[in-house]
């Protein structure tokens, strides 16, 4: 046993003080200060030091940091002399669980708890099986974006953001897939508050105004637009290794687009999460695009507020008992002779054509006749345009 002395006062085995700093004890406390040898464990290390500050609280999810080599003692079976700790080394007894601000891709804002000792992507894990997002190699954390230039007044006049608080959810053991209880996972429906969370996940905003675009960072230059790249976080390290502290804001987003069983029914957070990242990355002029591709993705946009503003949960979230209604329903229209529209697609032999004059205009210079009729069909995914309706029996004049 460490601290053996004698009549005088002095020690006379091999063991020496350690001195441990209590997060819960305030930065301005004083170290516990402990009687250890080579051979005394991290586990023990850490029973002497609850053993010493004498709050009766549950502290299991508690660990040693070491601030010299920035490194966790989480091997409790491990000796101070197999680690290399000497008399000099500050330790720090600190949960391995601390909350953080996390901006999603629809830019909410969510409260929750991460792991500050596994590698962040563990963390990843963690996170996205609170937010029911499968797959969670596609996604990781970067930090959030520095605002230069940002004037007092715009501070003061700026609304205050809304966050969702999640560090109260518990999550069942188990599966990782997560029972459905209307539509949602059931930690979900505990409460209004974590229901409209939930809400705000897996449904697109719709009532989006310039102004709440421009209270977003936007990169101005070629050097910004470039550093985005530069704010990952490393996948292989911890995020106590890469300074980030209790409550700093991160942001998760999909960094790796190979995306995989990608499932209407489970994934209704992931779909969204994935569309309004692209959707923001446009309008935050993060990524160039060419004007037909934002003309497609104005469209897809459209397609989806509609659905978000005329149904206020996504028709995905149904009874499943619905879903075997549906099934015996389309059974008994076989039965009965009917048809589906999938049917009426496999019936077709020649593929449909839309055809008519179209006048096209030509600015020509000493011309009194600028518009010229030509003969236009349309056709898969084609237009031919032709001289006359005879020539487009023949060969294709123009595509």
């Amino acid at each position: 046993m460490a601290g053996i002395k004698t009549s005088s006062g002095n020690y006379i085995d091999s063991s020496w003080e350690l001195k441990v700093s209590v997060e819960e004890l305030g930065p301005d406390a004083e170290p516990v200060t402990l009687r250890v040898t080579g051979d005394t464990h991290i586990g023990g290390v850490m029973l002497q030091t609850v053993d010493a500050i004498k709050i009766a609280k549950n502290w299991s999810d508690h660990a040693l940091w070491w601030e010299q080599k920035r490194v966790w003692l989480l091997k409790t079976n491990w000796t101070l002399d197999k680690y290399g700790i000497l008399a000099d080394a500050r330790l720090l007894y600190t949960p391995q669980h601390k909350p953080i601000s996390l901006l999603l891709p629809n830019m909410r804002t969510v409260k929750l708890k991460a792991s500050f000792a596994e590698p962040v992507f563990r963390s990843v894990m963690g996170i996205c099986r609170l937010l029911n997002i499968r797959h969670p190699e596609e996604l990781s954390l970067l930090r959030a974006p520095e605002e230069k230039g940002k004037k007092k007044k715009k501070d003061k006049d700026a609304v205050t953001e809304e966050i969702h608080d999640l560090t109260g959810l518990i999550l069942s053991g188990g599966s990782p897939q997560q029972q459905l209880y209307n539509g949602m996972p059931a930690y979900f429906a505990d409460s209004p508050e974590t229901e409209e969370c939930y809400k705000a996940l897996s449904v697109s905003q719709t009532s989006l105004t310039p102004e709440d675009i421009m209270k977003r960072y936007k990169p101005g230059t070629l050097v910004d637009k470039a550093q985005l790249n530069g704010r990952w976080l490393d996948s292989s390290r911890s995020l106590m290794q890469q300074d980030i502290k209790e409550n700093d804001k991160l942001c998760l987003r999909f960094k790796y687009y190979s995306f995989f069983d990608l499932e209407a029914k489970y994934d209704m957070v992931r779909i969204n999460q994935l569309y309004e990242q692209a959707r923001w990355a446009i309008l935050l002029e993060e990524i160039d695009c060419t004007e037909e591709e934002m003309m497609v993705f104005a469209a897809l946009q459209y397609h989806v507020s509609k659905l978000s503003m005329n149904s206020e949960r996504p028709e995905v979230h149904k009874d499943p008992g619905l879903d075997d209604l549906e099934l015996a329903l389309s059974h008994l229209e076989v039965k009965m002779g009917g048809s589906s529209a999938a049917d009426v697609l496999d019936s077709l032999t020649t593929i449909p054509e839309l055809s008519d004059t179209l006048r096209i205009f030509r600015p020509k210079k000493l011309t009194l006749k600028g518009y010229k009729p030509h003969w236009v069909v349309f056709k898969d995914t084609s237009i031919s345009c032709y001289k006359s309706k005879e020539d487009s029996l023949g060969e294709i004049g123009r595509a």
